[in-house]
């Protein structure tokens, strides 16, 4: 028979557990999970990685459920152009989205004929392979993939369709407090570009930064729970892969 004082043990350990976790899960790493295809080649559907909360500071969006308990922002540290970011969507202050962080505040942000501009500099962009193909959504395009190196030298690898669906743009003026964000997967992407569904990122709404894989699968290839599968459907390759 299981005594009273058992149970209340067990459910002070299950508490406790709880609130570790919620800990560490608030205030150092968290997982998240890669839905969609707007950050290839460098992160595909069905990776698993550790973002970092500490990277920019706390906000209430560093917290599950984003509940208003303050205001702004503490211990912030500035991100730096090139990291790759976790934040809530303007739109709804809930939708978690994952892009590159290009724009700080003040900068300018411009596409002409198909190259990056960040005040009125263009970004260096080294064809690496052309007429390569790449997922958006379901279907596959046709792209040709390039090194881009910000002023800062950071660099990474970013596709565009072999037509350039996305050419030209007006001037983006980052408002202060405000970061803009694309996708590697240039013309797969809703980002700070389409302003009515994400644009600018208040800093108050960054949850993080993206550090390296845990896991990769690809659920085009079957089911996790059939482990006959696994040698096809696990990316073996891409365990605890740094993300640049």
């Amino acid at each position: 028979m299981i005594s009273k004082s058992s149970i209340v043990d067990n459910i002070k350990t299950i508490f406790y557990a709880l609130v570790i976790a919620i800990v560490i899960r608030s205030l150092l790493i968290q997982p998240f999970y890669i839905p969609s295809s707007s950050m290839e080649p460098n992160l595909l559907v069905g990776d698993r990685l550790f973002v970092t909360k500490y990277s920019y500071g706390y906000s209430r969006h560093s917290f599950p459920f984003s509940p208003n308990i303050f205001i702004g922002r503490f211990l912030f540290s500035t991100p730096e152009i090139g990291d790759v970011v976790v934040f809530k969507t303007p739109a709804d202050n809930r939708t978690d989205y994952i892009k590159r962080l290009i724009g700080l505040p003040g900068d300018e942000i411009q596409f002409i004929d198909g190259d990056l501009y960040i005040n009125n500099t263009q970004i260096l962009k080294t064809s690496i392979k052309s007429i390569e193909n790449v997922f958006c959504g379901n279907s596959k395009i046709e792209t040709n993939f390039f090194k881009e190196k910000l002023p800062n030298g950071k660099t990474y690898e970013a596709v565009y369709r072999s037509d350039y669906s996305f050419q030209n743009s007006d001037k983006f003026l980052v408002p202060e407090n405000h970061y803009f964000f694309l996708g590697d997967n240039r013309d797969c992407s809703k980002d700070s570009r389409f302003l009515s569904e994400v644009g600018y990122v208040h800093e108050d709404n960054l949850v993080g930064k993206a550090q390296f894989l845990f896991f990769s699968s690809d659920s085009k290839k079957g089911s996790l729970f059939k482990f006959w599968d696994w040698k096809n459907i696990i990316r073996f390759n891409r365990f605890f892969k740094k993300i640049n």
